[in-house]
């Protein structure tokens, strides 16, 4: 028999199948040590053959006992092959990284107990005298077994030796798993609301598919995921459940533990290596059937998936940035198909893409308008900066969101500031009437880079002047968008020295289970305010907090990104549905420089098909999607001669395929270099492509084959479909 073998190096040379023979049996899916070239290597058998043309060296081992790539996830694998991901690159995926070279094993310890048939009271009995140490062992024994390490802590290993050779205790040694934390959650009887039930029915009696839950904050969506994966539990199926953030899935571990007990795995980034190996190979062998956790969730190995739940579906997290570059949504989408199960894609701020979808048909739309208990949305007010300004205020804080504060404190209740800041581009704004620059073509505002003290546009890459004063009302006294926590708190301390303040941000969750901490801290009532970016605007639900305050809420409208608006519309909505989650009157403080903005008068309303419907006119006049496609291809090398060759290359190829073959397909090609043009001493350029919908299916296959002609040993090409930024 021929081994089809992915040898474990991450190479463009080396990315094909090798074949190996083996005198014994080796099943499909398994690790194995092979010889390659003068050393030995781990890799994956990813199929069989009768024959091979080449002459074929021996496997060495197998290393695992089983399996540990699924059928279905070979299948998956070829699916990414086909869109410019190294095979290699897909497999480990779907393992623990640690797995890789034997640098993660099971936790073993040896557990004491009596014999088979020993009394305790009888066997000390027959102890000699003064054997004081080894009585008090048989006691602790009786009571219960107890790990050899906390004996010999307790008394001495030369009692246990001698216990143990007189027969009367026995050893053996058990696998310890480790377990992630969860927050501490209270049990709640919980009926579900008649809107609740007809969605749980819809899903449940709708087949295979793709279902869309549009349900305002609060509405319940997490009793409903949870519902659905009771029902598919006790048809022997096994579900995926996908949260935005690592910080939300301690919480979200509790309520499922509480629900469904050792049943739930979870997944995530945040794990020790151990922890993230046990989570993996109890859903690997079927001992647990829900896989919770972030992104990476959605390859756990669970087999007879019955459904794929994204939770907050809208969230840019879903979208992997690194290496392998891949949509969350369309790995999800390729499982249910595979198994023929459900995806269920849950938010009270669907993507555009995602609610045209479930408008035209292709998703089945399920609308909640109703928060559970009936309880109302908090009152959402608009403060204008500008006229703050104007007054003599040039604190972050405008006077109506400090005398909320100091009422909310007054009560007893918490609150929530959130800054709205996303990423590292600038932007400049003026202070006095809000106006910011946009590109003359693509209506995106424009970046400000200080090193030629431009202006750029980071889709199209027109450049413009620097403005010394604002085009408008002449201000000249420009800000630069950029705001941080740090300040934020140190505000808050100063105004409101009493005030037990927390602050939730990249540099405070950078260690293990600082999520967990500052989260359950939180919601134990031992912090008044809770200071945080876009990590506290998902999915927590604190009963106490009565009051959100929004910093900047036009911030995040002057990113270089065509989906600013919908971020901006996203954030503000999900943030202010944190307030009032008990039915306490909750209230929102936004503050901005830009009051008239339409992204406001929806987000005040919690309009969302209105904005919806705006948002889209604006897109379709622009061509962004989600009425056209956008497709780049970021090229790298640490030789700026040879990445500036392989874009020229792919710029003149892609140019012919729309000359020759796509006219109307492909609207426009533009190559430039990358807006941040070297990270880790690779230099970055990038040729965008326009495509108009409904696409041809042989488009994006002749693109993909385009940016592989361009891949060699110098060069890497990474394919983004609808990037999620354009640095």
């Amino acid at each position: 028999m021929i081994y089809k073998v992915i040898v474990d190096i991450s190479n463009q040379e080396v990315d094909r199948v090798f074949d190996y023979s083996a005198s014994f049996d080796v099943p499909v899916g398994s690790r194995v040590l092979v010889p390659f070239g003068r050393q030995t290597k781990e890799g994956f058998v990813i199929s069989t053959a009768e024959t091979s043309k080449h002459e074929t060296k021996d496997i060495i081992k197998v290393l695992d006992d089983y399996p540990v790539i699924l059928p279905e996830m070979l299948k998956l694998c070829e699916y990414l092959k086909a869109q410019n991901i190294r095979y290699i690159d897909s497999l480990r995926l779907f393992i623990p990284a640690k797995l890789r070279g034997g640098r993660v094993k099971i936790l073993s310890k040896y557990l004491l107990s009596l014999a088979e048939g020993v009394n305790a009271e009888e066997a000390k009995t027959r102890l000699r005298k003064g054997s004081d140490a080894q009585a008090a062992i048989l006691d602790e024994l009786a009571a219960a077994p107890r790990f050899e390490s906390e004996i010999n802590a307790m008394y001495s290993a030369s009692a246990v030796k001698s216990l143990l050779a007189k027969g009367l205790i026995k050893k053996e040694l058990v696998e310890i798993e480790r377990a992630p934390q969860a927050m501490a959650v209270k049990r709640k009887e919980i009926t579900l609301t008649e809107e609740q039930q007809k969605a749980v029915d819809t899903v449940m009696n709708g087949g295979e598919g793709v279902y869309l839950i549009h349900g305002v904050t609060g509405s319940g969506k997490t009793e409903i995921y949870m519902t659905i994966i009771e029902k598919l539990l006790a048809e022997g199926k096994t579900a995926i459940m996908l949260v935005p953030e690592i910080s939300l899935t301690p919480q979200m571990l509790g309520v499922f533990r509480l629900r469904f007990g050792d049943k739930v795995s979870v997944l995530h980034s945040g794990l020790s290596d151990g922890e993230r190996y046990d989570e993996w190979r109890r859903l690997r062998l079927g001992e647990s059937r829900v896989a919770l956790g972030a992104r990476s969730a959605v390859f756990a190995p669970v087999q007879n998936l019955g459904a794929i739940i994204i939770d907050e579906e809208h969230d840019t997290s879903y979208v992997s940035e690194g290496n392998p570059r891949y949509f969350t949504s369309d790995i999800a989408t390729f499982r249910i198909k595979y198994n023929r199960a459900k995806l269920i894609m849950g938010s009270a701020t669907p993507s555009l893409d995602s609610y045209q979808k479930a408008k035209t048909g292709e998703y089945k739309l399920i609308t909640l308008r109703n928060r559970v208990n009936r309880c109302e949305l908090p009152v959402m007010e608009t403060i204008d900066m500008r006229k703050e300004l104007r007054a003599g205020n040039v604190s972050i804080f405008s006077k109506e969101l400090l005398s909320a504060l100091d009422k909310t404190l007054a009560e007893g209740n918490q609150a929530m500031i959130f800054l709205n800041r996303r990423g590292f581009a600038s932007f400049v704004r003026c202070r006095s009437c809000g106006y910011v620059a946009k590109c003359k073509d693509c209506e995106v505002s424009l970046t400000y880079h200080k090193d030629d003290n431009t202006l750029k546009c980071h889709y199209c890459g027109r450049q413009y002047k620097m403005i010394d004063k604002c085009v408008v009302c002449g201000f000249q006294h420009l800000k630069e968008g950029k705001v941080g926590t740090q300040k934020v708190v140190e505000e808050i301390n100063r105004i409101f020295p009493h005030a037990r303040v927390l602050r939730m941000d990249n540099d405070t969750t950078r260690t293990k289970d600082a999520y967990f901490k500052i989260l359950s801290a939180f919601g134990e009532g031992k912090a008044d305010i809770l200071v945080g970016t876009q990590m506290i605007a998902k999915g927590h639900d604190f009963p106490n907090v009565t009051l959100v305050g929004i910093l900047d809420a036009d911030l995040a409208l002057y990113f270089s990104d065509y989906r600013s608006n919908e971020r901006t519309f996203q954030l503000i909505t999900q943030v202010a549905g944190r307030a009032g989650r008990e039915c306490k009157r909750g209230r929102v403080i936004m503050q901005t420089y830009n009051p008239k903005h339409y992204v406001f008068r929806y987000a005040e309303r919690y309009d969302y098909e209105g904005f919806f419907e705006k948002e889209s006119n604006v897109r379709e006049t622009t061509k962004f999607p989600p009425f056209t496609r956008i497709v780049r291809l970021l090229v790298l090398s640490q030789k700026e001669d040879e990445a500036l060759k392989a874009t020229r290359k792919l710029y003149t190829e892609l140019s012919a395929l729309k000359t020759e073959r796509f006219m109307k397909e492909i609207i426009r090609v533009q190559a430039m270099r990358a807006p941040i043009k070297r990270i880790s001493g690779s230099h970055r350029f990038q040729v965008v492509i326009w495509e108009a919908l409904p696409e041809k299916a042989e488009v994006m296959p002749e693109i993909y084959k385009i940016a592989e002609s361009a891949i060699s040993r110098d060069v890497t090409v990474f394919c983004e479909i609808n990037p999620q930024q354009m640095l």
